[in-house]
């Protein structure tokens, strides 16, 4: 019978995995060594992992792949994925060679504008709170000296602070929206300090201004908190190339092929039920290289699907065109992302993969992971208007297949053999091997 445990997070390790064990599992021994089996043998390297998190009992892996030959403004990648889901490496390594022989990808970085506000409430006439900002606004920046001293140093900082009134939204609700510019860094606790001392700073000098009246004074800050929706954070990836070079397929004309392409894109522009899925394809490229390089996807993908909205409905982060005889297929995403502090200089494989990226700055980290995102649409598309997706996709799968079926080595030869020239299906593998055991 399960259980709460008032103490758990003061248990040691041992002793979290023992009460886990013994509440939760039907089998606790078989439990027990299964959470084991996953810790690092080096115990310092353990400890780095137990103490990123609170209550830790094990590690979660997943696949680092290498997606090679990635061609980006002249520049040759290849570039490190932290994936669980088949067939996404093989496909962005597939379209980054494809590519490679078409002039490569290019990318730009549009602007690196990042998003902190302090939400409050103010009862009382908004002509002089506006007043009151104005002589606020410069006191704001004197006392945050200290914390952006560094950060200006590397040519950031804070860029400008407004007072935005939300009260047509929210009775009495007003903002500090700030913006930042935070350099290799993806800033958020830069950011968020910056916005707690706006906040004291906030309520002290209300508390003094002269020309409010007692309820006027006493502004109530309700948090202060950086804003993942970075809109004017934002990186441009393409691709193009003269129609008659998409010719990888001599059985599809190419002219064919871009019109098919186009469509496919447009549906997703205008169809939220397809743009989800569609989205969700470049996020599988995104994603993986966010991971991989110890940045947050979870920040990265509600930003994006919010950008995908921003026009009122939600749309295809992608686009396409033909003019002049020329295919280009290109994105525009927000990317807050850094190189620098978090997880980037203590998780191992986060460094490995920043330096197997010849350790980009921020700017060039948001080229890299837009390119990896349309790269992956590129290919999820290309399957969709051609072969269909499942053709690609089940082969890379048929592993995993054959792995929850318990396959032997003999068995899986076999069947990779047989599938080379055989649609996969679940039932069809299963049959396989059914008929080999006999």
């Amino acid at each position: 019978m399960t259980q709460a445990h008032k103490g758990f997070s003061k248990l040691s390790k041992e002793e979290k995995i023992d009460w886990i064990a013994a509440h939760y599992f039907s089998a606790p021994e078989e439990a027990k060594a299964l959470i084991k089996k996953y810790w690092n043998t080096d115990t310092e390297l353990q400890q780095l992992h137990d103490e990123f998190i609170e209550n830790t009992i094990t590690n979660f892996y997943l696949p680092l792949g290498i997606a090679p030959n990635f061609l980006i403004n002249g520049k040759n990648y290849a570039i490190p994925m932290a994936i669980e889901e088949s067939s996404v490496v093989a496909a962005a390594a597939k379209t980054a060679k494809f590519w490679s022989k078409r002039g490569g990808f290019k990318a730009t970085v549009i602007n690196t504008e990042k998003i902190g506000q302090v939400h409050f409430t103010y009862t009382g006439d908004p002509e002089k709170l506006y007043a009151f900002f104005e002589i606020l606004k410069p006191k704001l920046y004197t006392a945050t000296d200290s914390i952006t001293k560094n950060m200006q140093k590397r040519g950031g900082g804070i860029l400008d602070i407004l007072l935005k009134n939300k009260t047509d939204l929210l009775e009495n609700y007003y903002q500090l929206h700030a913006t930042f510019d935070t350099r290799d860094s993806m800033g958020a606790n830069f950011i968020n300090s910056c916005l707690e001392q706006f906040a004291r700073t906030l309520k002290a000098e209300a508390c003094d201004y002269s020309d409010f009246n007692e309820t006027e004074q006493n502004i109530e800050v309700i948090m202060s908190i950086l804003s993942n929706y970075v809109p004017n954070c934002t990186v441009r990836a393409e691709v193009s190339c003269k129609i008659e070079e998409l010719n990888e397929n001599p059985a599809i004309d190419p002219m064919d092929f871009a019109k098919k392409f186009l469509t496919a894109v447009r549906i997703a522009e205008i169809e939220p039920f397809r743009a989800v899925t569609h989205n969700k394809g470049i996020m599988n490229g995104i994603d993986a290289v966010v991971l991989a390089t110890g940045n947050d996807f979870r920040a990265v993908e509600a930003g994006v699907h919010a950008y995908a909205s921003r026009n009122g409905h939600y749309s295809s982060l992608s686009h396409a065109t033909v003019e002049n005889g020329i295919f280009t297929f290109w994105l525009e995403i927000p990317l807050a992302l850094g190189t620098v502090g978090g997880l980037t200089s203590l998780h191992p494989l986060v460094k490995l993969s920043l330096e197997m990226l010849q350790h980009p700055s921020a700017e060039e980290l948001m080229q890299l992971v837009a390119v990896a995102g349309l790269a992956q649409n590129f290919a999820a598309l290309r399957s969709l208007t051609t072969t269909g997706i499942q053709e690609g996709h089940m082969k890379m799968h048929l592993m995993n297949i054959l792995n929850q079926l318990h396959a032997t080595d003999a068995e899986k030869e076999n069947t990779v053999h047989h599938f080379k020239s055989n649609t996969v299906t679940h039932a069809a593998v299963v049959s396989h091997i059914a008929n080999l055991r006999k």
